[in-house]
């Protein structure tokens, strides 16, 4: 096991005190950072001699994640890439492209420990957390293969990103970073499935990122159905600790739901998630304002379920705005390269098995 420091995973503090250690001005770390972020290796950067890249070669490790498979939407311009990590194992990113501009949702984890029955990204388990530079480098990656500025995040790719909850966090400090990628938090969103500690912990921190609740079910006995991590825990304990966030932060949380034909896309279970949300957060002293992302599920092979109807959607939408929850259905970019995330991931991985 390589105990170097990685690059990437460095704030610009960290990098000055690993220079000086070298022997190395502080200044150099100013040299350094921009560039890395740019994503050029220290072997490639001009304005740093020889002798200094050698001492970093030795004492640190830097690898941008390569791009292994790419594919490219006819329909919208989305971009899937699959990428491979210095130690083989591979992870997706999706950029998608917008009129306000370009957004890219990274991986947090090689698999994924949650168990959602309709996501392919857990099929398989976890494999191992990514650090804070594996996940900065996809952005990285993805900007210089593509020669565009990214100004957005989507933390949904593979993996929870709370379970992976320091690495989440240095990460999110680090694309901050002025002198780096310097994406603005209020341009981040990080999606869980409600691991409620960790919702907790990020409440203290008070970043102004917007927190995702994958709930998908407004009853336990459902969720516990599709979503393991209901059984540790159950919505009332979740519904709570988005209370606590909201309190602490002020920040909006955006909850997700996908529907799914025949589980839980019927107008009924509209009218339960209607109940459940404004039971919950809009009380005498304090109104969250409250937002529903409806998805469509992804149909994954072997998972048995299917996309609820355009039919079902609109109307499922029109139960929650009618009782004053904001509802949008999630355009589905890149539709004919498949691009929601871990379908690369398990191809690639039946390939090597082959």
């Amino acid at each position: 096991m390589d105990n170097r420091p990685d690059l990437l995973s460095l704030f610009p503090e960290e990098l000055e005190a690993l220079l000086t250690a070298l022997g190395e001005p502080r200044y150099r770390a100013g040299q350094i950072f921009p560039q890395l972020h740019r994503g050029l290796s220290p072997d490639e950067m001009t304005n740093i001699g020889a002798a200094t890249r050698e001492k970093l070669a030795a004492a640190t490790t830097y690898f941008l994640p390569r791009v292994a498979r790419k594919l490219v939407s006819a329909m919208d311009g989305t971009v899937k890439y699959l990428f491979e990590l210095a130690d083989g194992n591979c992870v997706e990113s999706v950029l998608m492209r917008y009129e306000h501009g370009v957004t890219i949702c990274v991986s947090s984890e090689v698999g994924c420990p949650m168990g959602c029955k309709f996501c392919a990204s857990t099929i398989g388990g976890k494999v191992r957390n990514l650090t804070a530079g594996e996940i900065l480098g996809q952005i990285i990656a993805a900007e210089r293969d593509t020669g565009e500025k990214i100004g957005g995040v989507v933390m949904m790719g593979i993996g929870e990103p709370l379970d992976n909850y320091e690495n989440t966090v240095r990460f999110l400090r680090l694309v901050n970073e002025k002198s780096g990628v310097n994406i603005g938090y209020r341009h981040i969103s990080l999606s869980t499935c409600g691991i409620v500690p960790r919702i907790d912990d990020l409440a203290a921190l008070s970043l102004p990122i917007t927190l995702s609740i994958s709930l998908h079910a407004s009853d336990n006995e459902t969720r516990n159905s599709i979503m393991p991590v209901n059984r540790r825990y159950p919505i009332e304990e979740l519904m709570a600790a988005c209370r606590r966030y909201f309190a602490a932060t002020g920040r909006r949380i955006s909850f997700e739901y996908t529907l799914i034909a025949g589980k839980n896309d019927s107008e009924e279970a509209a009218r339960a998630l209607s109940l459940l949300l404004n039971r919950n957060l809009r009380t005498r002293t304090e109104t969250m304002p409250i937002h529903v992302n409806l998805i469509p599920v992804n149909e994954v092979e072997n998972t048995g379920f299917r996309r609820a109807g355009t039919r079902a959607v609109a109307a499922f939408a029109a139960v929650l705005e009618k009782n004053g929850i904001r509802a949008t259905v999630r355009r589905k970019l890149g539709a004919d390269i498949n691009a929601s995330c871990g379908q690369l991931r398990r191809d690639s991985i039946a390939k090597r098995g082959t």
